[in-house]
Formats: structure tokens, sequence, C-alpha cells
């Protein structure tokens, strides 16, 4: 199956198709693209399936009339051979539609979810600003789901449709009353069931926002269980959920009243035609415009027809999960990265000086550095200037979420009116984009160099990093790139034995989701061994130390300059230890560098300074003299 996984390559690999996400209607139009010659290879089989189930009511009819009521046994002997080759048929295609069909169903489903890794990949770190982990979450998974539901309740209505066009014209053949009987009873389902199909799409949407906000609040109690049992937490939050829970169960209910409805008239109708087809084939009978074996057939076709229109009843409610599934995946595929690609990257020379333009600071390539403030914000937002990366309350986009007082037209300008305003602001940040960054690099502006060069050759591990599920090793070295001795040196310098320790088999024990099993301290010295095994060119460490006792912040302290030497590193920290051991010391105050030097000349001479590092400015001028000599 070479189509198995689906090769996405959309959002990363400049030049490759994207989904087309100017409405939900033309992104499910492209997920049938997607599938290629395979849906059109379904719709074919699919086809060969019913087609053959047709001619079984004329062929029982045929055998009746020709060999039951003519007593002609060879003729009955006939029949029922052709009737069986049909059977034949229909059960061999019916076997390879399945197989088509479940293939279909998996390259839709799996399709949405690279799909979305993709789009995260791409957007990075905006993507959580702009859309709750949950809504992603579901996009990822249920949505996907459904749109592969939809790949195979659309070849299989296509198919049954040309089976009933088949029908009809057998039907009319012989009967023009039956014939236009069975034309009629299509379109008025359609007539009927439409006025509750508006109603019903509106209830899913409703409960697959509240399903997504729902899987959010699960995310974060897991993400933060630890913290909330800390603080008592527990009971509030499980109450914040349970209340989720019943507002989801509460939509759902609502739209299930609507589905019901919806099956109803499908159920309603399919009987009564069967019904009223009975009733008008006895008729024919008795007036002589029918034969006996021609009203078996009837009845016949009339138990047949029910499945596909069933199979439209259910192709109505496919439809319109998938189209609220589509919109949400649209709200979330449709973003575009604040980043542009400059029209002529310039090369990135880590190997020379770096300066903020933000807060005047620069940066000595080789060397450690240390930053230093009063509002760690300051700091933080320096590093996020260093790596590119966009400022915390920026990148948000206008929510996709309508509510739910709003219905028909209302809810239609009050979408079209967001979705303008996405636009607007998603045009706003690629304006933005295309504006210097104000970090260079040897002179060169980050915003002329490729994206994916800065985060290779600049890496920015902050105080919210991500540890996966799986080994020790594969969490320190994803890639595979380093000799054990490469690991091993960079596990002594996080001082990180006891994360080692504390996992049965070593490299190759288990780690949990977000490192659950570890302490505070054991997943910060893991993200910081992960941070100096990637080895980049320029290294930004913010708060590395700040879980940890003084006695470990010592070691790291002294073994970090020795690991990084001849490398640029910038550490945002306050911790003396540290800094004792910085080649140079940057004092930021509102923001702004004020002071450099090292970290005993700043203690000496600087109050700014000593009030953030001694955590008091007006101390003792002996012991501010001992603490500078001892950092000498």
């Amino acid at each position: 199956m070479r189509d198995f996984p689906p090769p996405i390559r959309a959002y990363t690999d400049r030049g490759a198709e994207a989904p087309d996400t100017r409405s939900p209607r033309a992104f499910l139009w492209w997920m049938v693209r997607q599938n290629g010659g395979l849906f059109w290879a379904g719709l074919l089989v699919a086809i060969i399936w019913m087609v053959p189930q047709t001619v079984g009511p004329w062929i029982v009819g045929r055998a009746i009339d020709t060999g039951i009521v003519a007593g002609d046994p060879s003729a009955t002997l006939q029949w029922v051979l052709v009737l069986g080759a049909v059977t034949l048929v229909g059960a061999c295609s019916g076997i390879l539609f399945h197989t088509v069909i479940v293939r279909e169903w998996l390259i839709a489903l799996y399709g949405t979810t690279k799909l979305v890794t993709r789009k995260a990949l791409q957007l990075g770190h905006v993507l959580t600003r702009r859309t709750p982990t949950g809504e992603v979450l579901s996009v990822s998974g249920s949505d996907g789901d459904q749109f592969g539901a939809l790949m195979e309740i659309s070849t299989r209505a296509i198919s049954q449709l040309a089976a009933y066009l088949v029908v009809a014209a057998i039907v009319l053949s012989t009967s023009v009353r039956m014939g236009v009987l069975v034309l009629v009873s299509a379109p008025l389902l359609v007539v009927l069931g439409t006025p509750l199909l508006r109603p019903m799409q509106r209830w899913q949407g409703v409960e697959r926002s509240r399903n997504s906000e729902l899987t959010s609040m699960a995310t974060d109690i897991v993400g933060g269980l630890r913290i909330l049992r800390g603080i008592g937490g527990e009971e509030t939050f499980g109450g914040n959920y349970a209340g989720q829970s019943q507002r989801v169960r509460q939509s759902g209910v609502s739209a299930g009243r609507w589905l019901a409805a919806v099956e109803s008239v499908g159920v309603l109708l399919s009987g009564g035609f069967v019904v009223a087809l009975m009733w008008l084939g006895t008729r024919e009978v008795a007036q002589g415009r029918l034969t006996v074996g021609q009203l078996v057939s009837f009845l016949g076709y009339g138990l047949f027809l029910v499945q596909p229109m069933r199979t439209f009843v259910e192709f109505a409610q496919k439809w319109t999960r998938s189209v609220v599934s589509a919109r949400k995946a649209v709200a979330v595929l449709s973003q575009r990265p604040p980043w542009v690609h400059p029209d002529e990257p310039a090369d990135l020379d880590t190997g020379a000086e770096i300066v903020d333009g933000t807060s005047g600071a620069t940066i000595r390539p080789g060397i450690l550095t240390m930053v230093v403030s009063a509002v760690p914000d300051d700091s933080a937002a320096l590093a996020d200037r260093l790596g590119r990366y966009l400022p915390s309350d920026e990148g948000a986009l206008v929510s996709d979420e309508i509510p739910e007082e709003l219905k028909g037209r209302a809810a239609k300008r009050e979408r079209s009116a967001r979705a303008r305003a996405r636009e607007e602001q998603a045009r706003r940040d690629e304006e933005r984009a295309r504006q210097p960054w104000g970090v260079t690099v040897g002179g060169v502006d980050l915003s002329r160099v490729e994206l994916d060069e800065v985060r290779r050759r600049v890496l920015v591990s902050d105080t919210s990093p991500q540890v996966f599920a799986g080994t020790l090793r594969s969490a320190v070295d994803p890639l595979g790139r380093l000799t054990r001795e490469q690991a091993e040196r960079a596990l002594h310098t996080a001082a990180a034995d006891d994360v080692f320790d504390a996992l049965p088999g070593g490299w190759q024990g288990e780690l949990e989701e977000r490192g659950r099993g570890l302490s505070g301290g054991q997943r910060q010295r893991l993200v910081l061994m992960r941070a100096l095994a990637a080895d980049p060119d320029v290294l930004v460490l913010v708060e590395p130390t700040s879980a940890v006792d003084a006695h470990t912040e010592a070691r790291i302290a002294s073994r970090l300059g020795e690991h990084r030497a001849g490398r640029t590193t910038v550490v945002m920290t306050a911790s003396p230890l540290l800094l004792h051991h910085a080649d140079e010391v940057i004092l930021l105050e509102g923001g702004v560098a004020t002071a450099h030097g090292r970290h005993a000349d700043l203690l000496a001479d600087s109050p700014a300074y000593r009030s953030v590092v001694v955590r008091g400015g007006d101390a003792d001028p002996s012991v501010l003299s001992h603490l500078a000599e001892e950092s000498r």
C-alpha cells in the first residue's frame, strides 16, 4: 500500500500542495481529491457490487413466470443458475468494496492527523496561543474519523443512487404507475428530511465545540495534577470538568433528538413506500396488468429500495457532521504562520556578535554570558527575541466559536465577520513578519535568515519544555545522533545521574508523558541534558536551575562553562552560584541593558545588580566585599 500512510507534505515542504481551506465544503472536496484514483476505484467497485443486485428481483420474477407458473423445470433451473452467478459476483465485489473503502477511510483519518501535525510544526509555539489544545486534538482524532466516514458513505450513496436509477428504469419499463412511485419516493424523502438537517447540524456543532473544550480541560488537569494536589484544587477542577461533561451530554441529547427525527422520517417513508408499492402492485395484478412474477419482482424491489433510501438518510447525517468537522479543521489549518520566507536569505554567522536592538544587550561570541533582571519576564522576552520567537502577547487569532443563541443568518453573518477578522489579523502578522526583527548576528537581522536555519543553530530552552513518553535515550537524543560518550557527558554536566539511576534500564528506561514520574528538579535537569546534547551553535537557557537544590546547582554551574567552551551560551538567571562562573554578566533594568561585566565587579559597583542578586542592595559593605572576593 504505497499510499498508506498518506504522503502529506503540506506546510513544511515549500511548494507542496496545501488543503483548500476557503470553506468547509471546499476542504471536503479537497479530501476527496487527495484519495485520487482510490476514490474512483472504490466507486467503480461499489457500482459493480450494487448494480447486479438490482437484477435479482427481476430474475426471480422471470423464474416464477417462465418456470414455476409455466411448469418448466429447465427454465426454473436456468434462472436459478443465473441468480447464483449474480449473487457470486455481488459477494466477490462486496469483499473488494469493503477492502477499498477501509483503505479510503484510513487514508482520510491518518491524512488529517498528518495535516494537523505538519501545521503544528509550521506554527510551532504560536499554535497553542491561537487554538486550544483540545481543539487541535479533536481535529486530529475525531474529526479525521468523520472525514473517513464521509468517504465511505459518499461512495456507497453514489453507487446506491445508480442502483436506484436502474431499478426505476426496470420498473418504468414494466409499469409506468409503479415506476413513477419509485421515482417520487427518494425526492420526497429529501424534501421531508431537509428542514430537520439544519437544527441537527447546529446542535452537532455545539456538541463538537463543547467536547473539544472538555478535552482541553482534561489535558490541563492531567498536566497539572501534581500542582492541583499540592494546593487542594482537585475537587474544584473535577467539578468544573463534571459540569462541562454534563453540557456535552445535554448538547448530544439535543443533537440526538434531531437525528432521531431524521431517521424516523426515513423509516416512515421507507415503510410507507413498501406498503404503497404492494397495494398498487396487487391492484395491477387484479386488473391483469402485471403477472404474479412481476408482482414478486416489484415487492423485491420495494424491499431492496429500503436500503438506498436509508443510505441517503445516513449520508445526510454524516454530511452534516463532516461539515461541522470541516469548519473546525479549516479554522486550524487555515492559520498562516507569522513568519515569511526572506526574498534573499542571508547566512547566519553564529561566530559573530549578537545584538538585541530592543534591550541594547550585546552577546559576545564563544563565551558564557548570563543575563540578570529583577523582572524575569524581561529576560525571558530577550530569550524569545534571540531565538526569534513571538512574545507571549502576540499571535492570538479571533475565535471561531459562535454563541449558541445565534441561529440561521445571524450565525452565518457572525461567522463571516470572524473569518474576515482572522484574515485581517493574519495580514497584519504577515506585514509585521516582513519588518526587521531587531536582533542582528554579525550585522545580519534575523528576519533575513531562513527560520529553519535559525531554529537549527539557535536553541532556546525555556521554563515550560515538553517531555514526551519514551526511553531516556530518545528523550535526550531524539534523532539518534549521539555516541554513548557524548550522551554521558551531557548527563554529567546536567548533574542528572539520579535521573539515570531512577529509571530501570538506564538509557532504555521508560519515561511517562511529560515526565510525570520525575520530580520537578529531575525533569528540569533532563531538559538541560537534552539541550546540551543538541550541541547548538548558540544555546539560550532560561532559568535552567530554578527547581534544583543549591548543591546540585553548584555542580551544574561548575561544569557548564567547560562543556560549552568556545561556543556562545546565554543563561537567564539571578543565581549567584551560576553568575560566579559567567564570563560576562548583563544587567537588565526595565528591559534595557544598563550594565555589563564580571559578576564580582558588578557586585561591588552596581547597587541595582546587588538588589537583584543579593536580595537587598543595603547589605553590609564588608559582606559585599567578602562576596566579591569569593566571586573573583
